[in-house]
């Protein structure tokens, strides 16, 4: 394997590929440059002396500007180097579209078409709480109605989507909450849905059931637990209408234009940004000219390499709609008083990410080059197919569940960390890095850090091989070990 790589020609840093000390001599277009300090891997080296203010540049863009003198062979990073990020911007749509790389080649999965004519590649059981206090029901519920059915197929599993809101808010987070769990409800990975409420939540279920609009009334019923004497029992006889009305369902064969995919990373590493996000940007490509659809979220790490989406946005609605999803969100940040660059976290720092941008120009790189077709708000549902952008931060677990809200029945996740965590749709972990592969196989679901070695081409195809088996209902880890959860963005007042 190589010392080390340069990602973009114009790049003034390259990027170690394993640990180098002090004194290791790498060859860069026949020149030979000398390391200063011990660099650890996925940290960058200076390919040539960068002066105070001048930028540093990595993907071909700037990450931020040198603070003090940096000399070739000097280690590149938070010591020396700081972000150009501010405040709200103007911008100027400036469209550069690309021709997309692959054909469509008519392939298939085997999913769940519902009557609404959507495609879930799971059939399973929820409930979906109105409000955080009838959790622990719930629950006793699902494993009362597991007792009395015994053999519960076609369902392949059953969960409870607890959170802890839907009382006690107000305004946008009272809207965000009930967006959210509108949405779970018409989830097509749900082959049926009980809505349990407790019966004085502002969360009110009558009107929740208002909101859900048209529904399938046999797979969808409601509960109010103030309403009935034993609400677990009633609960269960709900259930059981709901397995009646779903005891027959089978996998069909399906497009591959069906599937709807979310884009995520989280424990971003300075391997993210050339192997596993590269991937999971090739992959969206793929999947777009199939047909299908790709959602790009974490708004925050979107913050400085933004210009990149607006260019390939369809059309002037879609560049002005990109505008308001990046400066809504730096107006977030300024109303409550903190930096829009307060990123990247200490372990991307100790993986090799200095600065926002270093971050960003990496995390964009999972929506691989097609053009924008649409930019959903926080808690919208999927309208248009192609590569989406959706409202949400980067916390992972808020993140994920808003992909999965908007419709993705799976979700990508890249790590160069490490993280065991789920959505309530299969959350598919994919390395940067072959020893967190092989040290977490409980967690890693597939293996990009052999982008190091292998052509990428010949990677992807097993991807898309791997991703088509899940599916069509090859479990993945998080679901092995019923990791589960759904988190609701918040950020208002609690009464």
């Amino acid at each position: 394997m190589l010392d080390f790589t340069q990602i973009n020609d114009t790049d003034n840093v390259v990027v170690a590929l394993k640990d180098l000390p002090a004194g290791h001599v790498i060859t860069v277009k026949e020149k030979s440059i000398e390391l200063k300090q011990d660099v650890a891997k996925g940290h960058k080296i200076a390919l040539r002396p960068i002066a105070v203010n001048e930028y540093v540049i990595k993907y071909g863009y700037p990450i931020g500007h040198a603070i003090t003198e940096i000399s070739a062979g000097e280690h590149v990073h938070t010591h020396n180097t700081k972000t150009n990020l501010d405040g709200i911007k103007e911008y100027q749509f400036n469209q550069k579209l690309n021709s997309n790389p692959y054909k469509l080649e008519n392939l298939t999965f085997e999913g769940y078409r519902r009557k609404n004519g959507e495609v879930g590649i799971r059939n399973e059981l929820w409930i979906v709480p109105t409000v955080g206090c009838v959790n622990g029901m719930a629950e006793r519920m699902l494993k009362l109605f597991e007792k009395e059915v015994g053999d519960i197929t076609p369902f392949e599993s059953v969960l409870v989507l607890k959170h802890n809101l839907g009382c006690s808010q107000l305004g946008d987070d009272h809207e965000n909450t009930r967006k959210i769990l509108r949405d779970a409800v018409h989830h097509p990975n749900a082959g049926g849905v009980l809505v349990m409420g407790l019966g004085c939540e502002n969360n009110n279920l009558y009107e929740f059931k208002e909101s859900l609009g048209e529904y399938d009334e046999e797979r969808v019923k409601f509960l109010v637990s103030q309403e009935v004497t034993n609400e677990i029992e009633a609960g269960v006889e709900l259930l059981k209408e709901i397995y009646e009305a779903a005891k027959h369902d089978k996998r069909e064969t399906v497009p591959l234009s069906e599937l709807k995919v979310g884009l995520k990373c989280g424990g971003s590493d300075g391997f993210s940004g050339i192997t596993a996000n590269p991937l999971l940007g090739r992959f969206s490509d793929f999947l777009v000219a199939q047909g299908g659809t790709t959602v790009l979220t974490e708004v925050p790490e979107m913050f400085g390499a933004e210009t990149i989406l607006m260019e390939r946005a369809a059309n002037n609605e879609i560049f002005e709609k990109t505008v308001h999803l990046i400066n809504d969100f730096k107006e977030y940040f300024i109303e409550n008083k903190q930096p829009v660059y307060e990123n990247p976290s200490p372990g991307n720092k100790a993986g090799g990410i200095t600065t926002l941008e270093d971050k960003s120009l990496g995390c964009t790189q999972k929506a691989g080059t097609s053009t924008v077709t649409d930019v959903l708000k926080y808690g919208d549902r999927l309208q248009e197919k192609g590569l989406n952008l959706l409202s949400a931060p980067g916390n992972d677990l808020i993140a994920s569940s808003a992909l999965a809200a908007a419709g993705c029945q799976l979700v990508l996740f890249t790590t160069g960390r490490g993280t065991p965590f789920g959505s309530f749709v299969p959350t598919m972990k994919i390395s940067t890095n072959t020893p967190l592969y092989e040290t977490k196989p409980h967690w890693i679901d597939f293996n990009a850090g052999v982008l190091l070695e292998k052509e990428s081409e010949f990677v992807l195809r097993e991807f898309i091989d791997y991703i088509i088996k899940v599916a069509s209902g090859e479990l993945v880890n998080n679901e092995k070990n019923d990791f589960r959860e759904i988190a609701i963005f918040k950020t208002g007042v609690t009464l």
